[in-house]
C-alpha cells in the first residue's frame, strides 16, 4: 500500500521523487536485463531500428525469456538484420519456421521480416513511414498510418493482432516503447534518439501493469484499464511535470513497480 504522506504530496514533491527515480534509474546498467539491450548490440541505424522494433514486439512476459528469444531472432538474421533484409533469399526465410514466443507464432515471424523488407525496399524505412505519419498530426497518427502500412502485405488473419491497433483502444505500450528508444535523447546513453523528426515532447508513455499501479497510486491516472484512454491521461499529466520530455519518467514508474515493488 502506498502511504498516505506520498497520497498527500504537493506537486512540488512528486516532481523532485520521481526525477530523483528517473535519475536513479535512467543509467546504463538499466540495459543489459531490458530488451533495449538488443539493439544496443548494434552501431549502424538501420540494425538498431530492426533490433529494436522485433525486440519491442515481443516485450511482454518475463524479461529473461524476451531477451532469450529477441536474441535467437537476431541470431537466425546472422547478427546483421538490416543486410538479411535487404538479401535474404525466399530459402534463408526457412530459418524461422521454428521460431515462436507465446502466441507469437513463426507464421508471425514470417510476415514481420517479410514486412519489414518491403518498408525499407518500397518505403524508406521505419523511420520514413512513422514520420509520415507524425506529418499528419502526431505521434497517435503515425501509430494509427504505421499499423495500415505494416499491415498491407497480405498478413495473415492472426498476425494483426500482434501490431497495436490505438483506433480499437490498445494502449500500443510495445510501439510507444519502441518510439521512445529511437526518439529521446539525453546524456544516459540509454534511448537512442536517432529520429530527429519526432519530438520527445509528443511521446506517448509505455503503460504497462507495473507503470499503471504506480501511476495510480501517487495519482497521475484514475482510469482503471490500461487503454488508450489511459496512456493519454496519464502522458497529459506527466507533460505538467516535464513538457520537453514526459516519457522520461517510464523508468521510474516501471522501476518503482518492478524493483520496488511500489
Amino acid at each position: 500500500m502506498v502511504s498516505f504522506i506520498l497520497m498527500k504530496m504537493l506537486s512540488t514533491d512528486l516532481i523532485s521523487f520521481l526525477n530523483d527515480k528517473v535519475a536513479q534509474y535512467n543509467q546504463v546498467n538499466f540495459i543489459p536485463n531490458d530488451p533495449i539491450s538488443i539493439p544496443h548490440r548494434y552501431t549502424l541505424k538501420e540494425d538498431i531500428e530492426i533490433a529494436g522494433f522485433l525486440s519491442s514486439v515481443i516485450a511482454w512476459g518475463r524479461r529473461d525469456l524476451i531477451l532469450a528469444k529477441a536474441n535467437l531472432w537476431m541470431e537466425l538474421m546472422d547478427d546483421s538484420p538490416y543486410d538479411f533484409l535487404m538479401n535474404a533469399s525466399d530459402d534463408d526465410m526457412y530459418v524461422f519456421e521454428r521460431f515462436y514466443y507465446r502466441t507469437f507464432s513463426s507464421a508471425d515471424c514470417l510476415y514481420f521480416i517479410k514486412a519489414l523488407r518491403s518498408i525499407y525496399q518500397e518505403c524508406g524505412g521505419l523511420e520514413a513511414v512513422f514520420n509520415q505519419g507524425y506529418a499528419l498530426g502526431g505521434v497517435r497518427e503515425a501509430l494509427i498510418l504505421f499499423r495500415s502500412v505494416f499491415l498491407s502485405f497480405n498478413p495473415p488473419d492472426r498476425t494483426q493482432k500482434h501490431v497495436a491497433n490505438v483506433l480499437k483502444g490498445s494502449s500500443a505500450k510495445r510501439l510507444n516503447m519502441f518510439l521512445r528508444w529511437m526518439v529521446r535523447f539525453d546524456d544516459r546513453g540509454v534511448d537512442f534518439g536517432l529520429w530527429k523528426s519526432i519530438q520527445a515532447s509528443d511521446l506517448y508513455l509505455p503503460l504497462d501493469l507495473h507503470t499503471g499501479n504506480v501511476s495510480r497510486k501517487i495519482g497521475l491516472l484514475t482510469r482503471t484499464q490500461n487503454d488508450w484512454k489511459a496512456v493519454d491521461e496519464l502522458t497529459r499529466n506527466l507533460r505538467l511535470l516535464d513538457p520537453s520530455d514526459p516519457v522520461k519518467y517510464d523508468y521510474a514508474l516501471f522501476s518503482l513497480g518492478v524493483n520496488e515493488h511500489f
